[in-house]
């Protein structure tokens, strides 16, 4: 049995998220309806980790076992020859078999992009969230790095969250400004659901002189979600890459 490991780009728009349901289309689905038509074979495909509808990918990684004896670098090319094109196989590897990629899964850099010109972009606009009144970058650069570091994130979180604990920790968070755009990038052990999007939504209300960048560490230390700012909308939010233990 062979275990091949998948690294996918993928526009979320017009995919109701990663996971598989019934009469929805989704990013798993179709990659292993791909595998089947390939392979002959029903296969799990395991990602290291769930997005949500709108959201989009440069370096999901997903694996499935398989026993098929197609050579691994026809993987990628056979794979998306069977898919949308807002789907692309843009590496496969043949990876040892205790290689799981969520369980294995160190480290994910999420990024979230705002447009913050007057008119916002007819090209990207399902690409970024547009804010068309200016933000003040400076403030909303001194508030991201009080994210950095071991935090219970519980101000930071959806109702939705099925995990136990909500304490995560963010080794990098970063806010560049780059052609009328504020770019926000975070890497940590984990996220919790929709915590890139609150976080998000909490920095343009910095930005937005609605909460003091010095209030972070006590919204953080309250875990109270009232506080922390507005989930912002999926289509601005990538999942950038997945690194493992090496």
């Amino acid at each position: 049995m062979r275990n091949i490991k998948l690294t996918i780009e993928y526009d979320g728009k017009d995919f109701n998220g990663w996971q598989k349901q019934p009469n929805k289309l989704n990013i798993q689905g179709e990659i292993e309806r791909a595998i089947k038509c390939i392979t002959g074979e029903e296969v799990d495909l395991i990602a290291s980790g769930r997005t949500d509808a709108g959201v989009h990918s440069l370096g999901q990684i997903a694996n499935f076992k398989t026993q098929s004896k197609l050579p691994i670098e026809k993987f990628a090319i056979a794979i998306n020859s069977q898919v949308k094109n807002s789907i692309r196989i843009i590496n496969a590897e043949e990876v040892d078999e205790n290689f799981h990629s969520r369980y294995s899964c160190k480290q994910k850099t999420y990024r979230y992009i705002i447009n913050n010109t007057p008119y916002g972009s007819a090209v990207y606009r399902n690409l970024e969230y547009h804010m068309p009144v200016k933000l003040d970058a400076q403030k909303m650069k001194k508030a991201i790095k009080y994210f950095e570091g071991e935090h219970d994130f519980k101000a930071f979180k959806s109702s939705g969250t099925s995990s136990k604990s909500s304490v995560r920790t963010i080794y990098k968070a970063e806010l560049k400004e780059e052609d009328g755009r504020i770019i926000i990038e975070l890497t940590g052990n984990g996220f919790l659901y929709n915590m890139v999007r609150i976080i998000a939504g909490t920095l343009v209300d910095v930005g937005l002189n609605k909460i003091d960048p010095n209030l972070i560490p006590e919204i953080i230390k309250q875990g109270d979600r009232t506080k922390a700012g507005k989930t912002l909308p999926p289509h601005g939010l990538y999942l950038v890459k997945v690194e493992y233990i090496k």
